[in-house]
C-alpha cells in the first residue's frame, strides 16, 4: 500500500495553467503505475492521464490531450499533472491513483487502481 497526498489545486483563470503534484510514501514507487483522475460536482469520477511505472508510456482522455502533461520524478516519489490552457470545464476535484505492477502499462479505469489520495481542488474561472 502506498499514502498519496496531492497538492498545486486552486483557483485560476481560463487559459492559465496549473501544476498538480503527488506525494507517495514508501520506498517503492518505481513499483507503481499512476494516475489522474478528476470529478466534477454531480458526475463521476473520469479518468485523466497515466503514466507507466518506468514513465515511458503515457496516456491522455481526448479532452486534455496538448494541453495536460502527466510526469514523475522517481527521486522525489512524485508524479506531476501539468494543466496548461485550462478550461471551466477542467474545473472538478482531481485524484490521484497508484497500482502495483510488475508491466510497463498504463491503467485507464479507476478500478485498475488501488491507493488513492484524498483529491485537490481546481476551478477553472471564465
Amino acid at each position: 500500500q502506498v499514502q498519496l497526498v496531492e497538492s498545486g489545486g486552486g483557483l485560476v483563470q481560463a487559459g492559465g495553467s496549473l501544476r498538480l503534484s503527488c506525494a507517495a510514501s514508501g520506498r517503492t514507487f518505481s513499483s507503481y503505475a499512476m494516475g489522474w483522475f478528476r470529478q466534477a460536482p454531480g458526475k463521476e469520477r473520469d479518468f485523466v492521464a497515466a503514466i507507466s511505472r518506468s514513465g515511458g508510456s503515457t496516456y491522455y482522455t481526448d479532452s486534455v490531450k496538448g494541453r495536460f502533461t502527466i510526469s514523475r520524478d522517481s527521486a522525489k516519489n512524485t508524479v506531476y499533472l501539468q494543466m496548461n490552457s485550462l478550461k471551466p470545464e477542467d474545473t472538478a476535484v482531481y485524484y490521484c491513483a497508484a497500482r502495483s505492477t510488475y508491466s510497463n502499462y498504463y491503467y485507464t479505469t479507476g478500478g485498475q487502481y488501488e491507493d488513492w489520495g484524498q483529491g485537490t481542488q481546481v476551478t477553472v474561472s471564465s
